[in-house]
């Protein structure tokens, strides 16, 4: 069971953190598995947490990217207006979209917080000794690939962190040619997830599955629900599920606590 921030305001305490969960995390069933995992993480680890639950609307971050920027500003308006309530200082969010809109624009709106990606969280909780890992856990000896996701990426350049978490694994990293600062999208971001495909020769996500493919690496390691549905669907189409494992970075993390 999951407290609400609203639980903890009536006992009159405040969590450590927000976990923001986000759209994906809330109602996308492979997301739900993700949301799942870095809740079992936070408990392992005994951090005080608590989500918004039916409190959280969409950060905006697809109606502003769509062009919508009305809708935008009157769904931030309304989570700013509830976490300020709520006094929130610290967030943690699994999706590179989430934090990217809570960092960087809600603060023009009135909405100062510490925002961190669950990546980075994992790092700190890793290198402060909060969170051991067990040797030759699932992953020992396999190739493991990292995907930059954009928002994470390029945008935010949030590069080393994830592959810190994913180098304290007995496994080998190895690193896809287009990577870090070169990263590919893999199709969805700018709210192209909800729109159908534009003319050209190729879908962007089975262009980012070639790399992988590659790379030679049994597990494709993800920190974004989108990335997470455009790999996956890019693995399938290429009849390589039963090869290749698209995970979460808090999934991974999880099956080797």
């Amino acid at each position: 069971m999951v407290k609400t921030y609203a639980e903890f305001h009536q006992e009159g305490t405040t969590p450590e953190i927000l976990f923001w969960v986000g759209c994906a995390g809330s109602f996308d069933q492979r997301a739900q598995k993700v949301t799942k995992a870095f809740v079992e993480i936070l408990n392992h680890v005994g951090i005080s947490f608590a989500i918004l639950g039916k409190e959280e609307m969409c950060t905006g971050d697809p109606a502003r990217r769509a062009g919508n920027e009305f809708l935008f500003q009157m769904m931030a308006y309304n989570n700013i207006q509830t976490m300020n309530m709520y006094e929130v200082k610290k967030i943690v969010t699994t999706c590179p979209h989430c934090f990217n809109t809570l960092k960087n624009e809600y603060p023009e709106l009135g909405g100062n917080y510490e925002v961190i990606s669950h990546a980075v969280y994992l790092q700190q909780l890793i290198n402060s000794g909060k969170l051991a890992l067990k040797g030759g856990g699932s992953f020992k000896g396999k190739k493991i690939t990292y995907h930059d996701s954009c928002y994470l990426g390029r945008a935010n350049a949030i590069y080393e962190a994830p592959r810190e978490v994913l180098n304290a694994l007995d496994s080998e990293l190895v690193e896809l040619k287009r990577c870090k600062t070169n990263g590919l999208c893999c199709g969805a971001g700018g709210a192209q997830m909800f729109k159908e495909d534009e003319p050209g020769a190729t879908r962007i996500n089975l262009e980012r599955t070639k790399d992988i493919l590659e790379s030679g690496a049994s597990v494709v390691a993800s920190n974004c629900p989108f990335c997470l549905t455009m790999l996956s669907d890019g693995v399938k189409m290429n009849e390589k599920e039963n090869e290749i494992e698209v995970l979460d970075m808090a999934e991974i993390i999880q099956r080797s606590l």
